[in-house]
């Protein structure tokens, strides 16, 4: 599957502005000329360039379609694959807070290993051993606040 450049310009166009206009809200340092907005405003403006660079030789271009389907996406099971890509993106962003973020990640994990073939011991093995790594490296040495849900009292 493959979006015309132009499309995906535009997408990035969009999310960029979003992100940018957002930065209007965050508060100044207090003495300083710039602040946490800066950082995200150069970025939004580097992605704003490339997007309509990106747009720039697509229409430039032209005639091509909106969106090519390659041989991938008339398999069901490649499709179901993407689709449970997106529900476990979705499953963490509905379920972290609640359950907290070890209990979401290790289902998530276990999940798609096991759906992509991996046999299960190694799973299990895995999805254990890659949640205990990324919440030590994240929430002890880079000091982001992972959510606790169910684990509060415990951790």
């Amino acid at each position: 599957m493959r979006f015309n450049d132009a499309v995906v310009g535009t997408a990035f166009l969009l999310i960029a502005g979003a992100m940018i206009a957002m930065t209007f809200t965050f508060p100044p340092f207090p003495g300083q000329k710039y602040g946490p907005s800066l950082f995200p405003r150069i970025i939004g403006g580097g992605i704003i360039l490339f997007s309509l660079l990106l747009m720039l030789r697509e229409w430039r271009a032209g005639g091509r379609p909106l969106l090519v389907l390659d041989g991938w996406a008339r398999s069901p099971r490649r499709l179901a694959s993407f689709a449970l890509m997106l529900a476990a993106m979705l499953f963490y962003l509905v379920a972290s807070e609640p359950l907290g973020f070890i209990p979401t990640a290790f289902l998530i994990q276990l999940v798609l290993f096991l759906w992509f073939g991996v046999r299960p011991v190694i799973a299990l093995i895995v999805a254990v051993v890659m949640t205990i790594a990324v919440q030590y490296f994240f929430g002890n040495l880079m000091r982001v606040p992972l959510p606790r849900g169910i684990l509060d009292s415990v951790l």
